[in-house]
């Protein structure tokens, strides 16, 4: 397998380089290369200058906005955009749901959702996980009941991300108390402002507000509003999260931070020169490197192997992708941590995020933060340890 680029495609990822360095704004860069809050502002500034070039959702059919490219340029496409240090288009509007209704919603739901989705028009949260259903996802108990032309729903979601600004939930629920528990669950989604939503804010160990607790007490969402057929959802939830693991490997995100490390370490004083100079901490972050190069290489082999796939089925190669990715973007955290050292302890920071350190440290106050943030990379989107089951199951044959 030659996994080379073409000169077209090296010339292709020239294009998106440029146009990333050049057209989305500098600011919003600085604070994802620094781990700073994102405003929502950001977040909708960025995808819709993608969105307006015709690059919010490449990946999705031409007809509903996609581009025509390989999978080897939605590949070039993601890791330039990650080095950059662009947002990614919003995960639950473009790489979740969008594809889910693209997929297997209706006619009705295309027409009026994606539009929306992929100039984050709305803004969508995923309802899956609960307080009792996490990496056992299959065992929600949240309920719909059909009445009429209604579902009225009932229950809890935790983890939600970003569900503050949500103006859509796309949720799992039990439609078939009856039924084996991955049988009885459908595809549901759910308007933010109807009655019985309610958001509550959960502080994370960072002290930011990123996820909440969602209650649905008596919700009446309309049967129009149910994905594909009742009862199916547990099928398209593992599309959507097949769709999610692979995109968790990041290895772009990790290239960044690499860079960043090597840019840091040069000018961060540690004995009688820098710790550049230090060879143990040289030497484990090259491990990390050779491991993230051996992440890319398999990446690229499962990028060449989806000509072949059935897009509706999930590829148990993301699993590996998952766990390798996860635990390299958690090493490079952990050595940005180490190179911060004890200016890296919590100080004082302003609404913005900054702290108050007007010295050579003054970058180091989000290497903590980011650090026990990403913590939860391996636990999203199928804990590590589901993953090696799966892998275990599906390539395996154990």
């Amino acid at each position: 397998m030659d996994l080379r680029f073409t000169p077209e495609e090296i010339a292709f990822r020239e294009e998106v380089r440029t146009f990333f360095r050049t057209e989305i704004p500098a600011e919003i860069r600085a604070k994802v290369s620094e781990g700073r809050k994102l405003a929502r502002e950001d977040y909708v500034t960025s995808q819709r200058i993608l969105n307006d070039k015709g690059w919010a959702v490449p990946h999705w059919p031409v007809e509903h906005g996609g581009q025509s490219w390989s999978a080897v340029q939605r590949y070039i496409f993601m890791e330039e955009l990650m080095q950059a240090a662009v947002p990614l288009p919003l995960q639950f509007n473009c790489f979740m749901v969008g594809p889910v209704i693209a997929t297997f919603g209706n006619e009705a739901q295309k027409q009026r959702f994606l539009p929306r989705i992929k100039s984050l028009e709305d803004w969508w949260c995923q309802g899956f996980s609960e307080p009792g259903a996490g990496s056992d996802l299959a065992s929600l108990k949240t309920r719909a009941v059909r009445e009429g032309d209604h579902y009225i729903v009932d229950g809890q979601k935790t983890w939600t991300t970003l569900g503050q600004y949500a103006d859509w939930m796309f949720c799992l629920a039990r439609t078939n108390p009856d039924a084996k528990k991955q049988a009885g669950i459908s595809f549901l989604l759910i308007d933010m402002k109807t009655p019985g939503v309610t958001v509550r804010p959960i502080i994370t160990i960072d002290g930011r507000h990123e996820v909440n607790e969602v209650f649905l007490d008596n919700v009446k969402v309309p049967v129009e509003n149910l994905v594909g057929e009742e009862n199916k959802g547990w099928d398209y939830a593992k599309f959507l999260l097949a769709n999610e693991r692979t995109g968790i490997a990041r290895i772009g995100m990790s290239k960044e931070r690499i860079a960043r490390i090597k840019r840091l370490a040069r000018s961060t004083p540690a004995g009688a020169g820098t710790m550049w100079d230090d060879l143990d901490f040289r030497s484990r972050l090259a491990s990390v490197e050779i491991e993230l190069k051996a992440l890319e290489i398999t990446q690229m082999r499962v990028v060449a192997a989806q000509a072949t796939r059935d897009p509706t089925k999930p590829d148990p190669a993301s699993s590996i992708l998952k766990i390798k990715g996860s635990e390299l973007q958690q090493a490079t955290t952990e050595l940005l941590l180490e190179l911060a050292g004890p200016n890296g302890l919590p100080a004082q920071r302003d609404e913005a995020g900054h702290n108050d350190m007007e010295s050579l440290f003054a970058w180091a106050d989000t290497a903590a933060p980011t650090y026990f943030n990403m913590r939860k990379v391996s636990i999203y989107g199928g804990s590590n340890e589901i993953q090696h089951n799966v892998i275990a199951k599906a390539i395996l044959g154990l």
